[in-house]
């Protein structure tokens, strides 16, 4: 509403998100859980004098640099790009609300970078204390940051009782469990990150040792999760409970958390703790894709149930706030919005043009344009979550009431947010959206029963405008 849309052709902008934030998650995770295996076993290798651990540990250390520095720059520069395009009110949102703990991130983030260089570069050039200095004041700050940002995530799905209040916005419901989820998930995906490299880069003898060292890491960090998971859905609002629980793909998403989740536990626990000679390549890569399944499908979820909203209570996922609901349905949607006015196509001017062709056209921009910016949060027109198909062998009166009462037909989806007027016009143009008719209709099998013969229709003349 307040900004232009951003249209993703095929895919849609959330997914867009989606794919560049769980690409930073992976990463994100490892920079905290990495630091802290780091930290731990460069500190044991010092006092033991294990020159063998160390060198192989100075070789890990490069790998993470590398992987942390790089791969977590570009995608969490990439994740601001994505949401303030996808997202801008409710990134402006948060940025307003939280701009002070915005700032303390960037500040930890920027020690997080310096101390890392300051442990790699001083790999045999600083003492052993200083060393160990530095590479601790890394997996603190790293471990900060997460303690950070967060909350503020945990906030757009659980703001609770914050009256506008900063401290309290922090401190939502959401927070303590996510933070620990968080954590686990860091301690268990950086174990399976050092499996991967000990298992290519380590000789037999280290990669047992590896094993030995980071199983106490890979417990924790499963027992935090676990917790953490739980303490999450008990803080759930009701609307993000019940599209947890009512989506199939959600619930099979979940099962691969647990599924993976579980596989991994067993197999560091029962199998690779009694023998470490199994730390093949090929059985460290199985445990790291199943590592990054696991995160991967439960950042999903966690993004998935915070519809009808992008920010609860606060944030329309169709970027409206909730009060302005009843003034756009007043004034309408377009008449509320000038980038959607923008998007409307001016009738041709050409007086030869006759009236009904130019008329049609600025009905069908407006259709668009309210595609766009009412539904494109979520829909395309084809493709990802494409309104063609998911339309398909729905009536004009169908589609009619769901443009009119789109939260009747599914919670998650928001309020419509203009006139009547707005809801028909949204409402034929979808009808020409749609392809084809139910495969049932298609091959007679629903005339044969006596029922979905009739296709209702908007007006007289709207299958004819249709255009097919």
């Amino acid at each position: 509403m307040h900004y232009p849309f951003w249209l993703v052709p095929g895919l849609t902008s959330p997914m867009l998100i989606a794919a560049v934030a769980v690409l930073h998650v992976f990463v994100s995770l490892y920079a905290v859980g990495g630091g802290i295996f780091l930290a731990v076993e460069v500190t044991r290798a010092y006092r033991a004098g294990d020159r063998d651990y160390l060198d192989y540990l100075k070789s890990h250390a490069k790998f993470f640099v590398l992987v942390t520095m790089i791969w977590g720059s570009i995608t969490g520069v990439g994740i601001w790009w994505t949401i303030g395009l996808a997202s801008p009110l409710a990134t402006e949102f948060l940025i307003r609300t939280f701009v002070f703990a915005w700032a303390m991130e960037y500040v930890f983030f920027l020690i997080e970078i310096v101390s890392a260089f300051v442990f790699w570069y001083g790999w045999g050039r600083l003492d052993p204390r200083r060393h160990l200095a530095a590479l601790w004041v890394y997996a603190a700050a790293a471990w900060i940051s997460l303690l950070i940002i967060t909350p503020i995530t945990a906030f757009m799905l659980n703001p609770g009782d914050w009256r506008g209040e900063f401290w309290r916005g922090l401190a939502n419901p959401q927070a303590l469990p996510q933070v620990a989820a968080r954590t686990g998930a860091a301690l268990l995906l950086a174990t399976l990150y050092v499996y991967l490299h000990a298992s290519l880069a380590a000789g037999e003898a280290v990669r047992a040792l590896v094993v030995r060292r980071t199983g106490r890491l890979a417990l924790a960090g499963a027992v935090l999760f676990v917790l953490g998971a739980g303490g999450w859905f008990a803080a759930l609002p009701a609307s993000a409970r019940a599209a947890a629980i009512g989506s199939p793909v959600l619930n099979i998403f979940g099962a691969v958390v647990a599924g993976c989740v579980s596989g991994v536990f067993l197999m560091v626990f029962v199998g690779l703790r009694r023998e470490p000679k199994w730390l093949s390549p090929g059985f460290a890569l199985l445990l790291w894709g199943m590592g990054l399944a696991a995160v991967g499908a439960g950042e999903f979820i966690r993004e998935a149930i915070r519809k009808p909203y992008v920010v609860c209570g606060e944030v329309y996922s169709h970027g409206v706030l909730p009060g302005e609901i009843e003034g756009l349905r007043r004034k309408g949607f377009i008449a509320g919005s000038s980038w959607a006015r923008r998007g409307v196509y001016r009738a041709d001017t050409d007086k030869r043009t006759p009236r009904v062709i130019r008329d049609l056209r600025a009905s069908r921009a407006r259709g668009r344009a309210l595609l766009f910016h009412h539904c494109g949060s979520c829909h395309s027109e084809t493709g990802y979550m494409g309104l063609d198909q998911l339309l398909r062998g729905w009536s004009g009166g169908v589609i009619s009431q769901l443009v009119r009462h789109p939260e009747s037909f599914r919670f998650v989806m928001p309020p419509w947010s203009g006139t009547p007027a707005e809801a028909a016009t949204l409402a034929e143009y979808l009808w020409g959206v749609v392809a084809e008719p139910s495969p049932a209709a298609a091959a007679g099998f629903e005339s044969r029963a006596g029922v979905g013969g009739d296709r209702e229709t908007f007006t007289p003349a709207a299958e004819g405008s249709r255009g097919r």
